[in-house]
């Protein structure tokens, strides 16, 4: 497969609760949670070690970014890093309130909708050259898009006004534009903010933010891999087929409402294509075009996987009930319906559905179907680990996460962003890092030298000398400096 950066950006539902009760508003229970950083950065906009990102979005919701990637093992490794790092965080919050007498329960949710309708996002990112044409891209992607999330959903039980009713995806119901540049307002299935935090001659962000967060580590494999797959087919010419959908913004909402998996979609030629359809065209197509060049051994797994899952949906979708979040839930929502026999309308049900996107792993109804061994895993929990602390060693990210560990020893002020590292001392160095691919950097290199060879003293006397020289006369100032 091609060589590509990809990067995982999810926001989290987060409340604090005192014997069932909200007890504490969300903005000061999400400060708490930022308290324990030890960053000299802004207090809510942090650079982990692991070179990921953590920051307070839209809506008091705090967001984890994973660092660059150059691989999709990586890219679910350190997404599954923020949920632990973003865990302790939490028990430090929980006591740290318990200092000033709050006492109760901080709870944060990997999802993508609350009780009272809001949405929060996962955004993928796929990094693609700057010559192929956007339109082209964007066009052929989209029913792709729509369709994968008969694998793809986290599924959710929804209250309508016709009742209440198990739903595959979280993030369709809140979708209403095809292609759009926001992302809390008008949100649509492919963004257009051109933001590739690279060289911009060379690159472009693919920004998909129709997708739900998932659990699953199988699940968020397919999803990225099988996109990765068809990107690929796309950018090399290989989708001669029009899959392109009368409305695709009542598609994704129909295909979601439909956990058969029967429902047709208009397309535009006059067609109609069922999710499961639509999949198997673009699984084919990719086969072919993988198959006549040599698969990869990735590619290859990602073929098997999808394939696999395609047939397993077209018999009995409940077999997937440990690889696929809306299914691994619908089948916890159904198990628990008949032993108490429940109606969908029970608020019970409502929370059982929360509870799954728990990341508190000893409190979480997902991780406890894990540790029990009810689902598939793609990573182990010593490459989770690592992941924490270390960043991908095939990205820039290296080079940032080295940066900050050693910054923060020597307690020196900086900024930092994904495509540069300034040091704000005498030095007053700015490193440009456009190339998401680059692990090596002599001006890097030649700074971290000169910051290991410097005490933190001498490196803060120096910062003051500066800001007491920027001040004089340009003439006196000269004679200073002589």
């Amino acid at each position: 497969m091609k060589k590509r950066i990809y990067g995982l950006e999810s926001e989290y539902g987060i409340i604090f609760t005192t014997n069932g009760k909200k007890t504490l508003p969300v903005e000061k229970a999400v400060r708490y949670l930022f308290e324990k950083l030890d960053t000299m950065e802004g207090f809510l906009n942090v650079f982990f070690d692991n070179g990921a990102k953590f920051y307070l979005d839209t809506g008091y919701h705090p967001e984890y970014a994973t660092p660059e990637c150059a691989s999709l093992h990586d890219v679910i490794r350190y997404d599954k890093a923020g949920e632990r790092i973003i865990e302790d965080l939490l028990h430090f919050a929980e006591r740290r309130a318990a200092k000033e007498g709050l006492v109760g329960n901080l709870s944060i949710f990997k999802n993508n909708t609350d009780f009272v309708g809001n949405s929060y996002g996962c955004h993928e990112n796929y990094l693609v050259d700057r010559t192929i044409d956007f339109n082209y891209l964007a066009e052929r992607l989209i029913p792709f898009l729509v369709a994968r999330q008969i694998y793809a959903g986290a599924g959710k039980v929804f209250k309508t006004r016709w009742g209440t009713d198990y739903f595959i995806s979280q993030r369709a119901e809140h979708i209403c534009q095809k292609i759009s540049g926001a992302t809390t307002n008008d949100r649509s299935i492919i963004n257009t903010r051109d933001e590739p935090h690279a060289d911009r001659e060379k690159y472009r962000r693919l920004h998909v933010i129709v997708g739900d967060s998932t659990m699953s580590e199988y699940t968020t494999y397919l999803k990225l891999g099988a996109t990765a797959l068809v990107l690929e087919v796309i950018e090399e010419g290989g989708i001669h087929k029009g899959f392109a959908l009368r409305n695709p913004v009542k598609a994704i909402k129909d295909i979601s409402h439909d956990s058969t998996l029967t429902r047709r979609v208009d397309l535009e030629d006059g067609r109609k294509m069922s999710a499961l359809e639509i999949q198997r065209e673009y699984y084919e197509l990719s086969l072919r075009h993988f198959e006549s060049r040599g698969a990869s051994p990735l590619a290859t797994d990602l073929l098997e996987r999808w394939g696999y899952v395609l047939d397993a949906l077209a018999t009995d979708p409940m077999q997937l009930d440990r690889q696929v979040d809306w299914i691994i839930k619908k089948r916890l929502l159904e198990t628990y319906q008949e032993h108490h026999g429940i109606s969908w309308a029970n608020e019970r049900l409502l929370m059982i559905d929360l509870q799954y996107h728990n990341i508190r792993r000893d409190k979480g109804l997902y991780y406890l179907l894990e540790r029990n061994g009810f689902v598939d895993r793609v990573l182990n929990d010593e490459e989770i680990e690592d992941a924490r602390s270390t960043p991908p060693a095939d990205t820039r990210a290296r080079l940032r996460g080295e940066f900050i560990r050693l910054a923060r020893e020597k307690r020196l002020q900086y900024d930092i962003d994904w495509s540069y590292i300034r040091l704000n001392n005498f030095l007053n160095i700015k490193i440009v890092l456009d190339d998401p691919f680059q692990t090596e950097n002599a001006e890097f290199t030649e700074l971290m030298e000169r910051i290991r060879r410097s005490s933190a003293r001498d490196l803060h006397l120096k910062f003051d000398e500066q800001s007491i020289f920027a001040h004089l006369p340009r003439g006196l100032s000269n004679f200073f400096y002589r």
